[in-house]
């Protein structure tokens, strides 16, 4: 729609939700129609921003990377917020200082190539683009590459492994053998202990742990179901005085620190949490003749010993922080040995034995034995 402010005509439209309020620059009202007519056309086919997207697009990229993260933070969670600073890391390595309005289709595309040909998996490369394009959209130009930008398949796998009591046996007994991977070991046990995820257990700090009363409080998770109490058995209790030992050694103890705390070339700074311990999980793992065994497959293991333990779904959900039976089932992998053990306790002799003709068994029962 077109308004006269004072003797000049303004468009107010909204193109793909958004809104474009922008003076015409006319006091002839058939030449405002044209006008706006034209505008909507050159939005809609990415060719001319708005004011504020302009500016927004000639910023350098680490910039509007910057800006476009403080924009988002009072409208999506924190959770949401720190994925998109993760993802934006490589993207800001690679397009560097130039503005986004230099970001063209081809320069997305080598992007994606080198990605894939550095390792990186399909659907985290796709991840990296979804930002980019949101970061785009932001500066209104995203129209002028979406054509030619395409998806990469992701690759499907097993949602996850499982191992055997023997293999879960050998696993920690591989990472208690070495003092270097402590850390991991510790970490390892109490996310098979609890099924906390790895940014549950990196972002715990003391005041969370409740060694008295035997529990934890998980305050940050990948979404909010997973804000929880978690009791602890044995095992965790075990885990959490070893690093409290550690913790006190180190003079990070205080309430505020956190569990796992950073720690850069020998240095421990206890008021950020650990980046990682992916490099001793993989050392470890190898040892024990599991490579490939992620760290998350522990919350499978948790979650499907659980299963088979006969606890609740109930129980299973408020202890994983899932939202439905269908996330539970989507962890849960209740192997071949607890279905086989299950369905032989159904069993009662029910069928009978056929009489013998002449003699001989049946085919079918011959066949069988054979």
């Amino acid at each position: 729609m077109i308004y006269k402010r004072g003797k000049h005509w303004h468009m107010d439209d909204m193109v793909s939700g958004v809104r474009y309020r922008e003076a015409l620059n006319t006091t002839d009202r058939r030449e405002a129609l044209t006008l706006e007519k034209k505008r909507v056309g050159e939005i809609q086919q990415g060719k001319a921003a708005s004011k504020s997207g302009r500016e927004f697009a000639r910023k350098p990229f680490r910039d509007a990377a910057r800006l476009y993260l403080e924009e988002r933070k009072p409208h999506v969670s924190e959770r949401t917020v720190q994925f998109e600073k993760e993802r934006l890391v490589p993207l800001e390595k690679f397009f560097g200082e130039g503005s986004l309005l230099r970001v063209k289709a081809e320069n997305i595309t080598a992007y994606q190539k080198a990605r894939l040909a550095a390792g990186i998996s399909g659907r985290t490369v796709n991840m990296e683009t979804g930002v980019l394009r949101r970061l785009l959209r932001r500066a209104k130009v995203w129209n002028t590459v979406a054509e030619d930008v395409k998806t990469f398949p992701e690759r499907t796998r097993t949602v996850g492994k499982v191992l055997t009591a023997e293999q879960k046996k050998l696993l920690f007994e591989t990472a208690a053998s070495k003092a270097d991977w402590l850390v991991a070991y510790c970490a390892g046990v109490l996310a098979v202990s609890t099924t906390c995820r790895k940014v549950e257990l990196r972002h715990l700090c003391w005041q969370n742990v409740d060694l008295f009363n035997r529990s934890i409080n998980v305050q940050r998770s990948k979404r909010e179901s997973g804000r929880r109490m978690i009791p602890l058995n044995g095992d965790a209790l075990a885990a959490f005085v070893r690093l409290r030992e550690r913790a006190e050694a180190e003079g990070a103890s205080a309430p505020e620190h956190y569990v796992f705390p950073a720690c850069e070339h020998n240095h421990i700074d206890p008021t950020r949490p650990q980046k990682t311990w992916r490099t001793a999980w993989r050392s470890l793992t190898c040892s024990a003749g599991l490579k490939g065994f992620r760290f998350h497959d522990l919350r499978h293991q948790a979650v499907t010993e659980l299963a088979e333990s006969g606890a609740s779904d109930a129980t299973i959900m408020a202890v994983a922080g899932h939202l439905s039976r269908q996330m539970m089932e989507h962890y849960s992998h209740v192997r071949m040995v607890a279905k086989r053990s299950a369905l032989e306790k159904l069993e009662c002799g029910l069928m009978v034995a056929p009489q013998a003709t002449h003699g001989k068994p049946p085919q079918a029962v011959a066949d069988a034995v054979r």
